[in-house]
């Protein structure tokens, strides 16, 4: 059986990373899209785990990231019930737009 090397996880962790702050940072228009990069950078910090758990011979990490994920879900089930909320009112889901709510 062969085995994938733990710098094969680092790699991808660190491209799905890089693709959830990119997403963040470059469209500050659309709410889903944040939150689904947010997912992403999670998605990036479970992978490491995982592997590095693997690595070591050790469940904790494997542990830890079920409960993350679970809090994951959770964020995305109330963030997306705020978000068709939000659209029902406003008709969009503009994050500027959003901006007004404020105060």
């Amino acid at each position: 059986m062969m085995l994938i090397p733990t710098t094969h996880y680092m790699i991808l962790s660190a491209i799905l990373f890089s693709i959830g702050i990119a997403g963040i940072f470059l469209n500050r228009r659309n709410i889903i899209v944040i939150l689904m990069s947010i997912e992403l950078v999670l998605l990036a910090v479970n992978v490491n785990f995982v592997a590095f758990s693997q690595a070591h011979h050790d469940l904790k990490g494997q542990v830890f990231t079920l409960f993350i994920l679970t809090v994951a879900a959770a964020e995305a089930a109330i963030g997306l019930a705020i978000l068709v909320i939000y659209f029902r009112a406003r008709g969009n889901v503009n994050s500027q737009a959003a901006h007004e709510l404020q105060g």
